[in-house]
């Protein structure tokens, strides 16, 4: 039995994942991200212990304790470097001081990366040793698993795919690049390219069901589930985004098999199948449409069942 935490700005995710990959505990707590590094970590061992607190029986019995966080990171020593979104560490050792306050061996890696790896051992790319998996959501993070491995790079920060630029005249992204996949086809640039396309006044349903709010990606998907044509439009010009971002990825990688998760992924799951015909039109693999575009296991637990598989 292993625990899974995943850490993000504002919770702390925790659960017990066992061999088969299921999550049989879960909790969740709050993050104190922009505090002092101490109170940081009393985030992540507040979560610990209260996933004790809802199986104790397992205390003395887990033989591992992952850990997901922000990156930058590096995963050979366990340290988190700089992470934007979780100020209270610079260079913070959270590995070993993981393994200090609860005498168990503890591993740190990317979210994305570890995700991958779930997928890899118990979800969607089950069966492949070589496999690109993306979370599609508020941002585009990717993982790599070569020969059922992460792929790491030479320091730690491979597969930042969501940061491939496809146009480098296309808006800026957070990162300070120009056109990534990122700041195309994330959730809030789904968003964006509704309202653009609404600035005009344009009559959809996009508008009646965010009310008084702006359109979010959320009101664009359920305006396109009841057939606005509108916002059909929004999410056609995202597939092809996505084709021409995927065509790059089989180029670099020829992968076995690529899984998708996130909302993002979820919403643009009825283009999967257009997606893969249309592959070969943006990679010079012409067998490209074979590869399997398949959605995740995991879903909002990603990290938690991602944090179990890097303790294995």
């Amino acid at each position: 039995m292993k625990i899974g935490i995943d850490i993000g700005g504002t919770k702390v995710a925790a659960g017990l994942v066992n061999e088969q990959g299921e999550i049989t505990h879960k909790i969740r707590v709050p993050m104190s991200a922009a505090g002092t590094p101490a109170a940081g970590f009393a985030s992540v061992a507040n979560a610990i212990e209260a996933v004790y607190t809802l199986a104790p029986e397992v205390r003395g019995s887990v033989t591992g304790i992952g850990l997901c966080a922000p990156g930058p990171l590096d995963p050979k020593t366990g340290v988190v470097l700089n992470p934007p979104n979780v100020p209270c560490w610079r260079g913070f050792p959270l590995a070993a001081e993981t393994e200090r306050a609860f005498g168990v061996p503890a591993r740190l890696d990317n979210d994305a990366n570890a995700a991958a790896l779930a997928e890899v051992l118990w979800g969607s790319g089950l069966g492949y040793a070589n496999v690109f998996y993306a979370t599609l959501g508020t941002g585009i993070g990717t993982g790599i698993i070569l020969d059922g491995k992460i792929y790491h790079g030479r320091t730690g920060s491979a597969a930042e795919g969501g940061h491939m630029t496809i146009d480098y005249r296309g808006p800026r992204c957070g990162c300070g690049k120009f056109g990534c996949i990122e700041a195309l086809a994330s959730g809030p640039a789904i968003a964006l390219r509704a309202r653009g396309k609404l600035a005009g006044g344009a009559a959809s349903r996009m508008t009646e069901l965010a009310g008084a709010d702006e359109v979010r990606a959320e009101h664009v998907g359920q305006a396109f589930q009841e057939g606005d044509p509108l916002a059909k439009e929004v999410l056609d010009e995202t597939a092809f985004l996505l084709t021409v971002w995927l065509g790059n990825i089989v180029d670099l990688l020829e992968p076995e098999c690529m899984v998708v998760g996130g909302g993002v992924a979820q919403m643009m799951s009825p283009y999967f199948e257009e997606i893969s015909r249309d592959l070969p039109r943006w990679a010079i693999n012409q067998r490209a449409c074979e590869i399997p575009l398949v959605m995740a296991r995991y879903g909002a637990d990603a990290g938690i069942a991602g944090a179990g598989a890097i303790c294995r």
